[in-house]
C-alpha cells in the first residue's frame, strides 16, 4: 500500500486532533469531573492512534496508547484527575506536536519520550501517588537534560536571530566549589549579560538561580550584541567564577542542541496556580473540539483543498484581471456599443469571480487564535499567577498569506501581556483588583481592514520609568525628553532592543521583541497602535489589510514612470502652489489642515530622470498616513483609481527602497507600487 499519497491527508487531520486534544484539555481542566469532556479526548486520542499505526509512525502509536491508557480509567471512573495527571497528559501533547511537526519537515517522527511514558504508566499504576511530592516528579532530570529545554517561543526567538545575523550564544558558567555566595556571583554574570544582549532562557530558571538552587553551573540562550571574546573576558573576570564556555550558535548547532525537544518537558513540578483558559470564548468555542473530535456533519459540507491549487487559481484571476483592465481601456476606445456592452457584463461577472476566489482564500484567525489558550495556561504556571485569556472574533476572516505571518507577533504581544502587564496574585490583591488578570484578544472587520486587539487590566504601561530608559540608552536625546506626548513615549516601545524589565526572566520582558512585531506588522501593510492608562492597563491594536494579493490603489505619474499608491495609506489627495512650501529646519514642510507635515519629492527619492517639480508652479501631492504620522508625496499627474494585482519582484530585486512590489497595467506597462511607510520618517 503506498502511503506517500495519504501523507498530506494525516498531518493536517492530526493537526486537527491535537488542537481538539488541546482544547478539550483546557475545558476538562476547568471542569475536572465532566466526563463527556474525557469522552471526546479519549476518542480524538483513540483516532490519532489508529492513524499514527497505519501510517506506520509507531513512536506516535505508542505514546498516544499510554495516554489512552490514563483515559480509559479516568472516563470508568477509576481514576480521578490531579494536577499531575493533567501536566503529564500536557506533556504527553507537546511531544506528539513535535512528532507531528518532525513528519512535516520530512523526518520520521521518532523521538525519545521514555520520560513521558514512564510517568503515564506510574499513573496507570498508581506508583506516581508514591513519589509526587519529590520535586520534578517521575522522570526529572537535572543537568545536561535541561540544558535543551526550549520552549517553541523560544527557539524561534533563536532561529530569527541568527537569520538577521545576531549574534547568538549558549554561554555555561561554573563557580567554584568553594564559593560562599553563589546566587551572588550569578547575579553579577546576569549584570553583565543583561548590560550586553538578551538572554533568552537559563537553566536552572533565574528564580532557582536567585535561590541558590543549583549546584556549581548554570546556563544560559543569550542574544549578545559583544563578541565572543569579550563576553567570555568580561565573565571571567568575576570573582569566584571558575570556568566559561561560550558556544557560538549557527542554525545547524541550535538544531542539534534542541533536536530532543519532543521529549525535554516530561517531567511534571509541583504545580502553581494555573492560568484558567479563555473562559469567555464566545465565537463557538465550544462548538469546534466536539466537532473535530466527535466528527460531526462537518465533513459532508467541505472538502480539502491543496493550497497550492488555491494560489494558481487566484494567479489565473490575477491574469483575467489585467486583461479585463486591457479589454475596458480598448472599449473606451473604439466607443462600440456592443462591444461596450460584453465589457461591462464581464467587469461585473469577473467582479463577482474576484470576490469568490478572495474568499476561498480567507481563513478564520482562530486558526491563529486557538493555540494561545494553552500557551497563556503554560505562561500563567510558570510565573506564579491567575489569568483568564477572553477571545471574542475569533470566526473573523483574513487573507491566508496574512494568517501565516501574524502568529508570531501576536504570541509577543500576548507573553509581554501577561509577562510585564499583569500583576502577581498578591500585587493584585493589595491594589483592590481580583486575584485573576485578564487578557482580552479581539478581532473585528472595519472596513477594508482587520482589526486585532490585546487588552490587559495589567499595571499599564509606566511611561516616566520608559522615558528614563530610553534616555539612558540614548534612544532619545535628554533635551528631546520633556517634550515629548504620552503617545510618542508609549511608542518607545517599539524601538529596537527596548526594555524596562527589572529582572531578566525566561520569558521576554514589554518591549523585547516589540520591534520585531512592528517591523513584520508593517511589512504586512498594517499599522499597530498602543493605548495605556497607568494602574488599569494597556491595549495594542493592529490593523491589517483584508488580503495582500489585490488592492485598490491610485496611479499616479511622474515623468515617463507610472506608480502605484495603495488607497489603504492615503488621506487625501491635493494641489499646492510653490508659495505653500515652507521650509523648517532645513526640511520642506506643508501646512496641512493646521499641522505642518513633510514634503516628499518623489522624483528625487527614486531618481527619476525627466521630472523636476522645481520646474512647476503648482503640485500634486497625494497626502498618506503611517500611523499617527502623515506626508505630502508630490507627483506629477493623477491617473485614477484601480484595482492592481499585486506581484513579487522576484529573489533577485530584494530589499528595494520604498517599493513593494509592481503590478501590469491594461496597456500591458509596469507600474512599481510604492511602500508608504518607509517615506515617512
Amino acid at each position: 500500500m503506498e502511503l506517500n499519497q495519504y501523507l498530506s491527508m494525516f498531518i493536517d487531520e492530526s493537526k486537527e486532533h491535537l488542537q481538539a486534544l488541546n482544547d478539550n484539555m483546557l475545558s476538562l481542566e476547568n471542569s475536572p469531573d465532566n466526563i463527556d469532556i474525557v469522552h471526546n479526548i479519549f476518542r480524538s486520542a483513540h483516532t490519532l492512534k489508529g492513524m499514527s499505526a497505519t501510517m506506520g509512525f509507531e513512536d506516535l502509536a505508542s505514546l498516544t496508547h499510554e495516554m489512552e491508557n490514563v483515559l480509559d480509567l479516568v472516563r470508568n471512573l477509576k481514576l480521578k484527575m490531579d494536577p499531575f495527571i493533567f501536566d503529564s497528559l500536557f506533556q504527553s501533547l507537546d511531544a506528539l506536536d513535535s512528532m507531528v511537526e518532525d513528519i512535516v519537515q520530512g523526518g520520521t517522527g521518532k523521538a525519545d519520550v521514555t520520560a513521558i511514558v514512564t510517568a503515564l504508566k506510574s499513573i496507570v499504576s498508581g506508583d506516581y501517588l508514591k513519589s509526587a511530592p519529590s520535586a520534578g516528579g517521575a522522570g526529572a532530570e537535572s543537568g545536561e537534560e535541561s540544558v535543551i529545554a526550549l520552549d517553541q517561543f523560544q527557539l524561534s526567538v533563536l532561529q530569527q536571530s541568527i537569520d538577521a545575523n545576531m549574534q547568538v550564544f549558549y554561554v555555561e558558567v561554573t563557580v567554584r566549589e568553594d564559593c560562599v555566595l553563589k546566587a551572588a556571583r550569578a547575579y553579577m554574570v546576569f549584570e553583565i549579560l543583561e548590560r550586553s544582549g538578551e538572554v533568552i532562557k537559563a537553566t536552572p530558571s533565574v528564580q532557582e538561580i536567585e535561590q541558590e538552587k543549583f549546584d556549581r553551573t548554570f546556563s544560559v540562550y543569550y542574544i549578545a550584541n559583544v563578541g565572543k571574546a569579550d563576553l567570555e573576558k568580561e565573565i571571567s573576570n568575576v570573582s569566584e567564577i571558575e570556568h566559561v564556555q561560550i558556544i557560538v550558535l549557527d542554525r545547524e548547532t541550535l538544531d542539534e542542541m534542541t533536536g530532543s525537544g519532543a521529549a525535554q518537558a516530561a517531567a511534571a513540578a509541583a504545580p502553581a496556580p494555573a492560568a484558567k483558559p479563555a473562559p469567555a470564548k464566545e465565537t463557538g468555542g465550544a462548538a469546534k473540539p466536539a466537532a473535530a473530535a466527535g466528527g460531526g456533519p462537518v465533513g459532508t459540507r467541505t472538502i480539502r483543498v491543496d493550497i497550492e491549487r488555491l494560489d494558481s487559481l487566484m494567479n489565473l484571476f490575477s491574469e483575467l484581471l489585467i486583461d479585463r483592465v486591457r479589454l475596458e481601456q480598448l472599449a473606451s476606445e473604439i466607443k462600440r456599443n456592443e462591444l461596450t456592452e460584453t465589457v461591462e457584463h464581464m467587469a461585473r461577472v469577473s467582479s463577482d469571480l474576484q470576490n469568490i476566489v478572495l474568499k476561498l482564500r480567507m481563513v478564520p484567525v482562530d486558526t491563529v487564535f486557538n493555540r494561545f489558550p494553552r500557551m497563556i495556561r503554560d505562561i500563567a504556571k510558570s510565573l506564579d499567577k491567575k489569568v483568564d485569556l477572553v477571545i471574542t472574533g475569533a470566526e473573523t476572516e483574513l487573507d491566508r498569506t496574512v494568517i501565516d505571518e501574524i502568529g508570531d507577533p501576536l504570541v509577543h504581544l500576548l507573553r509581554n501581556a501577561v509577562d510585564h502587564g499583569l500583576e502577581t496574585v498578591t500585587q493584585r490583591v493589595a491594589k483592590g483588583k481580583s486575584e485573576s488578570g485578564t487578557v482580552h484578544l479581539r478581532a473585528y472587520h472595519s472596513g477594508n481592514n482587520v482589526f486585532i486587539e490585546i487588552e490587559d487590566n495589567g499595571n499599564g504601561i509606566n511611561r516616566e520609568k520608559v522615558l528614563a530608559t530610553a534616555v539612558k540608552k540614548g534612544i532619545v536625546a535628554p533635551e528631546m525628553a520633556d517634550k515629548m506626548s504620552n503617545s510618542d513615549i508609549d511608542q518607545l516601545l517599539f524601538a529596537s532592543g527596548f526594555s524596562t524589565a527589572d529582572v531578566i526572566s525566561d520569558i521576554s520582558g514589554r518591549g523585547v521583541g516589540l520591534d520585531v512585531v512592528k517591523t513584520k506588522i508593517h511589512s504586512l501593510g498594517g499599522h499597530i497602535h498602543v493605548e495605556s492608562n497607568p494602574g488599569s492597563g494597556s491595549i495594542f491594536s493592529i490593523k491589517l489589510p483584508l488580503t495582500l494579493s489585490i488592492i485598490s490603489a491610485m496611479l499616479v505619474k511622474i515623468g515617463s514612470e507610472k506608480y502605484a499608491i495603495p488607497l489603504s495609506s492615503i488621506v487625501e489627495t491635493a494641489l499646492i502652489q510653490q508659495a505653500q512650501i515652507r521650509s523648517v529646519q532645513g526640511n520642506r514642510m506643508i501646512d496641512f489642515r493646521g499641522s505642518m507635515i513633510p514634503l516628499v519629492s518623489l522624483s528625487s527619492v527614486l531618481d527619476i530622470p525627466d521630472y523636476s517639480e522645481a520646474d512647476e508652479t503648482e503640485t500634486e501631492v497625494v497626502v498618506v498616513r503611517k500611523g499617527e504620522k502623515m506626508a505630502a508625496l508630490m507627483v506629477e499627474e493623477f491617473i485614477g483609481q484601480q484595482e492592481i494585482v499585486l506581484k513579487t519582484l522576484g529573489k533577485y530585486f530584494t530589499k528595494l527602497f520604498a517599493i513593494s512590489g509592481a503590478t501590469i497595467l491594461g496597456d500591458g506597462q509596469v507600474a512599481l507600487i510604492l511602500d508608504t511607510n518607509e517615506l515617512i520618517k
